[in-house]
C-alpha cells in the first residue's frame, strides 16, 4: 500500500501555484491605466523631441563659437593665427550720441545718421577707386562690449565673428533697421538702426556695434571690420530721465548733468521756484553765489564746473528785454545777461565800465531786473548769430559807440518795442560778462 503525502505540504504547494496565478493576472482596468500612461509618455517626449534636438544643438554651437576666444588678452600668443593682413578697413565716421536706449534711432553724436567708410589701413584716407567700382554690402551686428578690452588694435574674421551677440531666446532680432547697407564711392549711411533690448544681460553689461564686409558677397582682399566704443543700451523706460544735449531754455531743470531727477538738488531748486533751465541760468548770471548755496554743500566744486557747463550749451534765442533804472537802461538776454548799457545816447558792454561804482550800479539794476523778469518790456530787435550757446558767442563791439537814442514805440497790440533809431542793435561781445559776478 503506497505511502500518503503528507497533506501540509500539498497545501503549501496549492497555495503557492494559486499565488503565482493572481500574480500573473492583472485587472483589465490596470492593463487599461499602463497602456493609457505608456501613450501619454510616448506624446509628450515627441512633443519635446525638437526642442531638445535645438537645445543641444544651440549649446554645441556656442562652445564651438566661443571656446577659442572666451580670453581676447590671450588671442595674441604664439599659438593663435595672426590677423590676416589688411590694407582696407571699415570705420564708423563719428562717435555714437548716448545714452542708447531701446526703440531709439541710434545716431551720431551730432544727431545726424550713422556713416560708415571705407578707408586704407594705415592712412585713413578713402582706397584707391579700384577697391570701390563696385557696390559693397555692408552688414552691421551687435558685439560684446568686452570684444578687444586690452590693447590688441588688429583681430582677424574669426575673432570677430566669435563676439557676435544673438538675441534672446524668445526674443526679437537685437538689431533692427537698416542692418544691412550698400556702401558705395567709399560710403554709406545708416538711417534706421535701433536695439529691441537692453545690454544689462551681456557678460559686460555693454554691447558695441560691428560693420563687416557681408561674407561670400565680396571677393578680394580682407576687409577689417568697424567697430565702436562699448556702450550701454538702457530701456527705454529710462528714456523719460533723459538729459538734453544741449538743453533748451523751457526744459526742466533736472535735465541738467548732476541734477537727478526728483533727487535732492532738484527738490532744493524747485523749493527755490528754479523749475527751468532758464530759470537756473538766469540766477547763475545774477547771483551765482545764491544759486551755489541753493544747491547746499552736496554740490561739490566738480559736480558744480559740470552742471554750470552743460547749463551754458543752452540756446537763448534772440529775444531781448528792456529795464530802465534812473541812470542806465539795461538790454538783457533770456537769462538775463547784461548785452548793453545804455546812458544816454551811448552804449556800452559791462567790461567798458571801468569805475567800480558804475559796475556796482549796473549789478544791481541786473538783480532788480532778476527780481522782476515778469514786467520787462520785450526789445524786438534781433542779435546776430543768437542761434548759438552761450559758450559759442564770441563777437566785438565797438567800445563806447555813440549811437542814437533808445526810442520808444507802440504796436498796434499795444505792445510797446525799443530800438535804436534806424540802426537796430548792433554786434556785443558775451566772453567778459559771462565770469562776472554781479
Amino acid at each position: 500500500m503506497a505511502a500518503k503525502r503528507p497533506r501540509g505540504d500539498s497545501d503549501e504547494n496549492s497555495d503557492r501555484v494559486d499565488d503565482k496565478r493572481i500574480k500573473r493576472q492583472p485587472s483589465f482596468a490596470t492593463v487599461i491605466d499602463e497602456a493609457m500612461m505608456v501613450s501619454k509618455l510616448q506624446s509628450i517626449l515627441l512633443s519635446l523631441e525638437p526642442l531638445f534636438r535645438k537645445v543641444v544643438q544651440e549649446e554645441v554651437e556656442r562652445i564651438l563659437l566661443h571656446s577659442t576666444y572666451l580670453r581676447p588678452q590671450r588671442s595674441l600668443q604664439p599659438q593663435v593665427e595672426p590677423a590676416e593682413p589688411s590694407s582696407f578697413k571699415l570705420t564708423f565716421q563719428k562717435p555714437l550720441s548716448q545714452p542708447i536706449f531701446t526703440g531709439t534711432k541710434i545716431e551720431s553724436f551730432d544727431n545726424t545718421p550713422l556713416q560708415i567708410l571705407l578707408v586704407a589701413t594705415n592712412t585713413l584716407e578713402a582706397p584707391p577707386s579700384s577697391i570701390h567700382l563696385h557696390p559693397l554690402r555692408v552688414e552691421l551686428v551687435a558685439l560684446q562690449g568686452d570684444f578687444l578690452a586690452g590693447d590688441q588694435e588688429d583681430w582677424t574674421s574669426d575673432e570677430f565673428n566669435g563676439w557676435i551677440v544673438k538675441e534672446r531666446t524668445g526674443k526679437r532680432p537685437l538689431l533692427i533697421g537698416d542692418v544691412t547697407v550698400m556702401l558705395r564711392d567709399g560710403a554709406a549711411l545708416v538711417s534706421e538702426l535701433y536695439f529691441t533690448d537692453n545690454s544689462s544681460w551681456g557678460k559686460s553689461g555693454m554691447f558695441k556695434i560691428g560693420a563687416r564686409v557681408v561674407p561670400g558677397s565680396y571677393r578680394g582682399p580682407r576687409i577689417r571690420e568697424a567697430m565702436t566704443e562699448p556702450f550701454r543700451v538702457k530701456d527705454h523706460r529710462g528714456e523719460s530721465y533723459k538729459k538734453h544735449y544741449p538743453p533748451a531754455l523751457e526744459d526742466e531743470v533736472w535735465r541738467l548733468e548732476k541734477i537727478a531727477k526728483d533727487g535732492k538738488f532738484h527738490k532744493k531748486l524747485a523749493d527755490a521756484n528754479i523749475n527751468t533751465v532758464q530759470d537756473f541760468l538766469k540766477l547763475w548770471f545774477v547771483d551765482p553765489q545764491s544759486l551755489r548755496q541753493i544747491l547746499g554743500q552736496g554740490m561739490s566744486d566738480r559736480k558744480w564746473e559740470a552742471t554750470t557747463n552743460h547749463a551754458n550749451t543752452c540756446v537763448v534765442g534772440d529775444k531781448l528785454y528792456v529795464h530802465h533804472g534812473r541812470r542806465y537802461s539795461l538790454v538783457l538776454n533770456s537769462v538775463c545777461q547784461v548785452v548793453s548799457i545804455i546812458d544816454g545816447a551811448n552804449r556800452y558792454t559791462l567790461q567798458d565800465l571801468v569805475n567800480r561804482a558804475d559796475r556796482d550800479h549796473v549789478h544791481q539794476l541786473a538783480r532788480e531786473a532778476y527780481k522782476n523778469w515778469g514786467n520787462l518790456e520785450e526789445f524786438h530787435r534781433l542779435l546776430p548769430n543768437t542761434n548759438l550757446p552761450l559758450h559759442q558767442i564770441n563777437v566785438q563791439m565797438p567800445r563806447g559807440t555813440v549811437e542814437p537814442d533808445l526810442y520808444r514805440d507802440q504796436d498796434e497790440d499795444g505792445t510797446f518795442v525799443y530800438g535804436f533809431g534806424d540802426y537796430g542793435f548792433g554786434p556785443f561781445s558775451f566772453s567778459d560778462v559771462q565770469s562776472t559776478t554781479y
